[in-house]
């Protein structure tokens, strides 16, 4: 039986990238931050068997081009950069462009991303099904994932939320058997990884 961690990948970099915007620190480069030593850290206590993080599937967008290539690219080198760390990475779902009206009633171009999260719960469930996990640790803010927690919690299977001590998410708390906060400034002190 297995420790696994799931990572709903945007839903963890945007809570990573609100601590540094919070504390006006530089700009982040995703394929140079430190993710292993960060989760070694908060995690250290816990055996961990597989790490695996979840990002939709960039497509090129054709209202955006330069725009979308641009984030094909980021994605093919934190891809990368998280593999050599040591992570499974799934692409699931898509990000897909929609108009949108702005606050001064103008049409723009808004990217969201579609079925991660779904991907995720399914994956939890079935896992704790097929009897193939004995702990989870879920390192996604995401409320819609309480369902698959509920469920997996009553196979007896234990569960982890992983989460941000300044942007934690009640539900999950509640939902979960146990709570692991990650300190703002564990987060500022990862923004490199070693080479």
């Amino acid at each position: 039986m297995k420790t696994i961690l799931f990572i709903d990948g945007e839903n963890f970099k945007g809570k990573i990238e609100s601590v540094f915007h919070n504390s006006k620190n530089t700009k982040l480069k995703w394929h140079q931050y430190d993710f292993k030593g960060l989760l070694d850290k908060v995690l250290d206590s816990i055996k961990i068997d597989k790490k695996l993080f979840y990002f939709a599937k960039i497509k090129e967008h054709p209202k955006t081009k330069i725009k979308s290539q641009q984030l094909i690219q980021e994605q093919r080198l934190l891809k990368t950069h998280l593999e050599k760390q040591g992570f499974d990475i799934i692409l699931t779902g898509r990000v897909r462009g929609q108009i949108e009206n702005s606050p001064n009633h103008k049409n723009i171009l808004v990217f969201k991303e579609k079925g991660v999260d779904v991907k995720i719960a399914v994956d939890i469930v079935r896992l704790s099904c097929d009897k193939k996990v004995d702990k989870i640790i879920l390192g996604s803010s995401d409320s819609d994932l309480q369902s698959a927690i509920s469920e997996t919690k009553a196979r007896k299977i234990e569960c982890i939320y992983l989460g941000f001590e300044s942007l934690s998410n009640k539900g999950l708390s509640y939902t979960t058997d146990r709570t692991i906060l990650i300190r703002d400034s564990e987060v500022l002190e990862y923004i490199n990884a070693p080479r």
